[in-house]
């Protein structure tokens, strides 16, 4: 029995309750195994967490960096061999670890058997240091169905003890005789790199920028445990789903100014050629500013053709939002009206009480009776493109799994999880805003996001306020938008006006107050977080790390981890991303260089070189008893007990299975 002391009034208040328990657990012993492996699984280590920020679509980094669990896996290597392999036979064997489709391909065969058993120890060896802080039933669910038997022999079996060696070696034997070692390998392979990282956490922007959002989420369909917390950049990709005209028309042209149009036609099937046609009709020529941000090897003919369909979807968009501005007085957007502001015949735009001259004047659709006004055949358009959106299985299977694993924040193991910021004003309180007739801030205003969002995205068939699909365009571009973090957005500003002065996107609040380790201690507590380790985790802003800047802010209570994995950052940040590790010894933070390609990598045997800085080194080691794990598998020994209680006194009588 336990040390838990119950009452009669205590089970009679919870009989129902047991008396569902007992289906279950329908005697003494089934209650107490059960209570037996509830209570060894509380004193292993934690698994290791990973958290990844602003994918954008780099998918062959993010698809590396998972691989090789941030240098998890080389860590492993290294701690199992120590000097007993050599340098390069380590990075050979991490290389395969990665890549053991693609390694295999290369001709092995010379080597002979002698190549295979090497490598197989090698492997098993690995496999037996990743899967040593789970329990055996939680490796066996990870265990590939064809070899699942073998790999468990494999791994619990001693080959250096005497009477276990012969079989332990025919097994291997056994392998390379049936031609089973490539097949086999790839298996333990990957079982390496499920086991290395226990849970994922990607902390929002998987779209836009890069051109493979839709590999990434792909990956991510079956992965084993993660979470996403959504960016600005993936609910706009969420509010095209959902059919809004302007969450489309900048998805659309996002895409075209990153020179990745192949991720809307070939990933998604999203039908563009009347967008083509009228591109080519309406703009004969397009300025240097709709030109495509990358050329991912487009030819000269095709730069124009993009950049004709980038300014032509941009000025629909454009009136689209002065459609949306009008429409919503209390967004405050009324400072990002342009069209009606534009002087043509002296091809100038009032910004604020100044002119400044168009660095393009030829918009031959925009009415300067009506200029947020669509033409018949930009209407036609978007209509088309709404309904590719709205029936595209592939999106909405990607979108379903956002909506499924993903929100806007998390309270995961004592650490605050977000991608942006929570609003916040000049006197360090949370911003209020008003949503149907009511304020909310702080934590309510941000669960009153994430209603709205499921609400309408749900109802995407049916019929949806104008409203509440505006609202979209709020969470991606708006002063209080947790998701944003600015005052307003440039978009317009950008391609038609040369000054930088009015490129400038001035910061919430929240960025000036969030290095104050007392601000963070007000949102952690927010949250229902006080723990002393408790810590933020979020990305969105780019840490430029050559001019200074550190991811470690407010005495480490603050890790922003967006180190610019996407390429377009690089340059700024001067790193190739962030991420961060969280084992049962403590939290990692590893900044990585650039990395290159995978064909790269497997032909010059490298790794993506990464420089690890140990955040927090506990003495004792975190076990799965400190997590939310273990909180709820507590509550699951505190009621099996009740009920072996319930058993013991004949309240509840057994049952044989």
């Amino acid at each position: 029995m336990s040390d838990n002391i119950f009452t009669l009034e205590e089970i009679e208040r919870n009989k129902k309750y047991l008396n569902l328990l007992k289906r279950q657990f329908p005697n003494i012993q089934a209650a107490s195994t059960e209570i037996i492996n509830l209570q060894a699984i509380l004193s292993l280590p934690k698994g290791t967490e990973h958290f990844l920020s602003d994918l954008h679509g780099e998918y062959e980094a993010f698809l590396h960096v998972l691989k090789n669990g941030s240098g998890v896996i080389r860590k492993k290597i290294e701690e199992v061999f120590r000097t007993t392999i050599t340098s390069s036979q380590k990075a050979s064997l991490a290389q395969l670890i990665y890549y053991p489709k693609d390694v295999l391909l290369h001709d092995i065969d010379a080597d002979g058997d002698e190549w295979y058993a090497t490598t197989l120890h090698r492997l098993i060896k690995v496999c037996r240091e990743v899967s040593s802080k789970y329990t055996r039933s939680k490796v066996r669910k990870a265990l590939p169905k064809d070899f699942a038997y073998i790999i468990e022999e494999l791994l619990h079996e001693q080959e250096n003890v005497l009477d276990k060696q012969y079989y332990y070696d025919e097994i291997i034997r056994s392998i390379i005789r049936t031609k089973q070692a490539k097949p086999f390998i790839i298996a333990i392979c990957e079982l390496i790199q499920h086991l290395a990282i226990d849970h994922l956490h990607i902390i929002g922007d998987i779209y836009d920028r890069g051109p493979g959002a839709d590999i990434i989420l792909d990956t991510l369909l079956d992965y084993h445990s993660l979470d996403f917390q959504w960016g600005n950049h993936d609910i706009g990709w969420l509010g095209a789903a959902s059919g809004s005209l302007l969450c489309i028309a900048n998805t659309v042209r996002v895409t075209l100014k990153a020179g990745n149009v192949h991720n809307l036609e070939e990933s998604y099937g999203i039908n563009l050629l009347p967008l083509v046609k009228f591109a080519m009709e309406t703009y004969p020529e397009a300025h240097p500013a709709f030109r495509p941000s990358a050329q991912n090897g487009l030819g000269q003919q095709d730069d124009l053709l993009s950049a004709q369909m980038h300014k032509a979807i941009s000025i629909i968009q454009f009136k689209l939002e002065g459609q949306l501005i009008l429409r919503n007085p209390n967004y405050n957007f009324d400072s990002r009206l342009y069209l009606d502001k534009i002087d043509f015949e002296n091809n100038t735009v009032k910004y604020g009480n100044t002119s400044y001259p168009l660095k393009d004047s030829f918009l031959p659709t925009v009415d300067p009776e009506n200029p947020y006004v669509l033409t018949n055949e930009e209407n036609e358009i978007m209509e088309k493109l709404r309904e590719s959106f709205l029936r595209c299985e592939k999106l909405h299977k990607h979108m379903n799994l956002l909506l499924t694993k993903g929100s806007m924040y998390l309270v995961f193991n004592g650490n605050l999880l977000y991608h942006g910021c929570i609003p916040m004003t000049s006197k360090k309180t949370f911003q209020s805003f008003k949503l149907n007739g009511k304020s909310y801030k702080g934590k309510y205003l941000i669960d009153q996001y994430e209603i709205m969002i499921r609400k309408t995205y749900a109802s995407r068939n049916n019929e949806i306020s104008q409203e509440e699909m505006d609202f979209f365009w709020y969470l991606y571009t708006g002063e209080n938008s947790s998701l944003f973090g600015k005052k307003k957005i440039t978009t317009f500003e950008r391609y038609f006006i040369d000054d930088p002065v009015t490129h400038i996107e001035e910061k919430n609040d929240y960025y000036k107050w969030i290095v104050e380790p007392e601000i963070c201690d007000m949102i952690l507590s927010e949250f229902g977080l006080s723990n002393s380790d408790a810590r933020i985790i979020n990305g969105h802003v780019p840490v430029k790390v050559t001019r200074g800047e550190s991811p470690v802010k407010a005495d480490g209570k603050l890790l922003v981890i967006d180190g610019g994995l996407s390429k377009a950052y690089q340059k700024e940040t001067g790193i190739a991303g962030y991420t961060l590790i969280f084992n049962s010894h403590g939290m990692i933070l590893a900044a990585h260089e650039p990395f290159e390609s995978k064909e790269k990598a497997i032909q010059d045997n490298i790794d993506i070189i990464s420089k690890l800085t140990v955040l927090e080194n506990r003495n004792i080691r975190i076990l799965v008893a400190d997590t939310d794990i273990g909180t709820q598998l507590k509550k699951d020994i505190y009621d099996l007990e009740l009920l072996l209680y319930a058993y013991e006194k004949g309240i509840i009588k057994e049952t044989s299975r």
